[in-house]
């Protein structure tokens, strides 16, 4: 497909050439450059949207739960995605705060925690008061998973967007993570590109993974408000470890996505649950969203393609 596509780019860049269009021309050049080193069929590939199951699928089972995990999965979401912590004894669960207050009923740092005194708090109670509309009583009593118990409940049949949450209060924690994808053959280079994508808000973080596993796709996460632009310099560096780039949807604007997709990036914003700005952000042409409700998603991404 890729080449037929690249065909198509190839024709119509001789056509804009004769008739003059020379900034379309080498707008188009570039898009064709930055990408031409992508497999189509590749879960990177420009060409193909991912649906980021948000903590899994959240709004309609507590997070970073197996329920809520496998209801992403139900709901055909491309990733589920997992936040890490890591308790004191040196486990990494699914956890999105390093407070297990909000979405259990201790309180307290998780890395205050050994994961026999974690996995005795209730996970799943609390979903009650955020969606009484679809509590289960099931979610009554629900645990905080470790990586591996999801990694050993879902396999390599599932594909994994993880976050290295506050990377500095854990010092081992990159070494930990990749010791344990080495462990279930997830840095076997058969797998398809990108099965594991990891992402961070810390720069050393993704430096770190990027140099103990150089062919695991990293996403840098950015903390941006509207008036924010990125650089032509910017995007460049941040290109030489990073296969894209995560910002909240609010920050951004439709030049935003076309100067991160020319740079050769890929764009992954977060967290879209409304549909009209999902369909804002599809025809801006972003390659995938994290979502609460990825059945949502996929039904605007359906609508569209009928159209």
């Amino acid at each position: 497909m890729m080449r037929y596509i690249q065909t198509f780019f190839i024709f119509l860049l001789l056509f804009l050439n004769l008739i003059g269009c020379k900034q379309q021309e080498e707008q188009i050049g570039d898009y064709l450059e930055a990408f031409s080193h992508v497999d189509a069929h590749s879960l990177l590939s420009p060409l193909r949207f991912v649906n980021i199951a948000h903590r899994g699928g959240s709004g309609y089972a507590p997070e970073h739960t197996i329920f809520a995990y496998e209801i992403g999965e139900q709901l055909n979401s491309d990733y589920i995605e997992i936040d890490l912590q890591m308790t004191k004894d040196g486990h990494l669960v699914a956890m999105h705060d390093s407070d297990v207050s909000r979405t259990t009923n201790g309180v307290g740092k998780v890395k205050d925690y050994t994961l026999e005194e974690l996995k005795q708090l209730d996970a799943g109670s609390w979903f009650y008061d955020k969606h009484p509309h679809y509590f289960q009583a099931e979610f009554i009593g629900a645990t905080v998973p470790t990586l591996e118990e999801i990694f050993n409940t879902f396999g390599q049949h599932a594909n994994y967007y993880i976050e290295t949450k506050t990377p500095e209060m854990y010092p081992d924690m990159v070494h930990t993570l990749i010791e344990t994808l080495e462990s279930y053959g997830f840095t076997d280079p058969v797998l398809p590109d990108g099965k594991i994508i990891i992402q961070s808000f810390s720069k050393d973080s993704l430096l770190e993974i990027h140099k103990l596993a150089p062919d695991i796709p990293l996403i840098q996460l950015l903390k941006l408000d509207k008036k924010a632009k990125l650089s032509k310099n910017e995007l460049d560096k941040i290109k030489t470890y990073a296969t894209g780039i995560g910002i909240n949807y609010k920050a951004l604007t439709k030049n935003m996505v076309h100067d991160i997709l020319q740079a050769g990036l890929l764009i992954h914003p977060y967290t879209v649950n409304d549909k009209k700005d999902m369909e804002r952000l599809l025809n801006w042409g972003v390659d995938g969203m994290f979502t609460d409700y990825p059945d949502r998603l996929n039904e605007v991404i359906n609508n569209k393609h009928h159209k």
